[in-house]
Order: structure tokens, then C-alpha cells, then sequence
């Protein structure tokens, strides 16, 4: 695999050799070296060896299911960061939420238009090509919040002295609410923080990234004490105050 002059590197886990080699023509004229892999347990293999700046990654696959690979591939190894982008022949919420909580940046359906599949894999790939430090309303590069702290500079994170490992919507839209304890956050002011321009991104995207993050931080993520539901409205992190 040829890495191009900008690096941008991708990995394409497509059981269906037609539509493998479809993603793989389109995003070799996007400008990526493409790698594909056509079953579930050589794609985590590759996942753990090798970074990419793209995973496109089928749902249905043989050997490991997408989902699972999305989750092993968040929780360690090089591609934590990773944009994943996951795609399926299914098209229901439940598959939606499902593939967004295993930790993909955004989700496609079969069949899909190539203008559809280009303009995703672009606001995913920008998305994760922006700055890494978002504008921080405080001056200080460390943020203490009681039970929490972060590096705002090396992008770390530590709840209770435990280092827990974020991906970077999760840390964006963490520091967001931290940076303002007691404030309330919509959905759409999060959205528009945290993934401004992207159009394929919706309010429910910043439910699932909330609940993956309560997941992580909470003790219990069914009693949240830090990031707290404003019902009707959004999200705010609790003011200690």
C-alpha cells in the first residue's frame, strides 16, 4: 500500500467483492492509499498492526461482526482515533445507535450513491483532521472539575486518578460541558461545536457519544453524577458549586 504525499491511509473491511471494490475505486480517487480486507478477523488483525486515517467497515462480515471489531479497535491499539465509518444493509434507529455506541464516527446504509459515500467519508475524515485542541474558554491547559481532570494540551483524561481513554468526539464534547459546569448545553449547540459543519451528523449522534462518555466516567452510568440530563433541553456537567 503506496501512502500518498498527504498520508492519508484507509482501510476497507467489505465482505462483497463488488462493493469492496467500488469504496476502494472511489476513495483512491479521494486521494487515499487503500488497504481491503474481506472477513472480520484479519480486518482486527490489520486494526492492531497498522494506523489508518479511514476504516470503512461493513456490519455484516464473516469471522467478526463490524461492531465488535469498532469496539476492539476503540478500546486499544493504533486506531483508537481512528475515523471509522460503518456501513450496512440495514437501515433501522436500533442498527443506527448500535453502530454509533460501538464507537464509529458515522454510520452508511446499502444501497448507497458514491456522492453519498464520498461526502460522509470527507466530514468524517475532516472531522478528525481539524485542530485536536478545541477553544477552551479558560486560560489554563488543565481543566480540575472535583472527580475529573484534563490535559487540555496532551488530550488526557482522569476520573477519580483513573486514566480513562476517549475518543476525540468524546473528549471534544466532554470539554465543552467541563469547561462550563452548570451550564446547559443543547443538542444542536453541541452538534455545532463539536462537528460544526458536518451535515451528516444529527442531535441523536450527541446522545450516543453522551452515553458512551457516561459509560466511561460514571460510576454509575444509569446515575449520572457529572454529565447530567437537562430534560427537554441537553446536557450540562454538574456544578460543584
Amino acid at each position: 500500500m503506496a501512502v500518498p504525499p498527504d498520508g492519508q491511509t484507509a482501510l476497507v473491511v467489505e465482505d462483497e467483492r463488488a462493493i469492496r471494490e467500488l469504496i476502494q475505486l472511489h476513495l483512491e480517487t479521494a486521494g487515499f492509499a487503500v488497504e481491503v480486507v474481506g472477513d472480520g478477523t484479519a480486518a482486527l488483525r490489520r486494526l492492531r498492526e497498522q494506523p489508518f486515517d479511514l476504516v470503512v467497515l461493513d456490519v455484516m462480515l464473516p469471522g467478526l461482526d463490524g461492531v465488535s471489531i469498532c469496539r476492539r479497535a476503540r478500546e486499544q491499539g493504533p486506531n483508537r482515533a481512528a475515523a471509522i465509518l460503518m456501513v450496512t444493509a440495514r437501515d433501522t434507529e436500533a442498527d443506527k445507535v448500535l453502530g454509533l455506541e460501538s464507537g464509529a464516527d458515522d454510520y452508511i446504509a446499502k444501497p448507497f450513491g458514491v456522492r453519498e459515500l464520498v461526502a460522509r467519508v470527507r466530514a468524517v475524515t475532516r472531522r478528525h483532521a481539524r485542530d485536536d485542541a478545541p477553544s477552551a474558554p479558560e486560560s489554563t491547559a488543565v481543566l480540575d472539575r472535583g472527580a475529573l481532570r484534563m490535559d487540555l494540551d496532551k488530550r488526557t483524561v482522569t476520573v477519580r486518578d483513573a486514566a480513562i481513554e476517549l475518543t476525540k468526539q468524546e473528549f471534544d464534547v466532554l470539554h465543552r460541558l467541563a469547561a462550563r459546569p452548570g451550564s446547559v448545553f443543547s443538542r444542536n449547540a453541541l452538534l455545532e461545536a463539536v462537528w460544526e459543519d458536518d451535515d451528516y451528523v444529527t442531535e441523536r449522534t450527541v446522545d450516543t457519544v453522551i452515553s458512551r462518555l457516561r459509560r466511561k466516567i460514571e460510576q454509575d452510568p444509569r446515575d449520572p453524577e457529572l454529565i447530567l440530563t437537562a430534560w427537554g433541553v441537553g446536557y450540562k456537567f454538574a456544578d460543584a458549586g
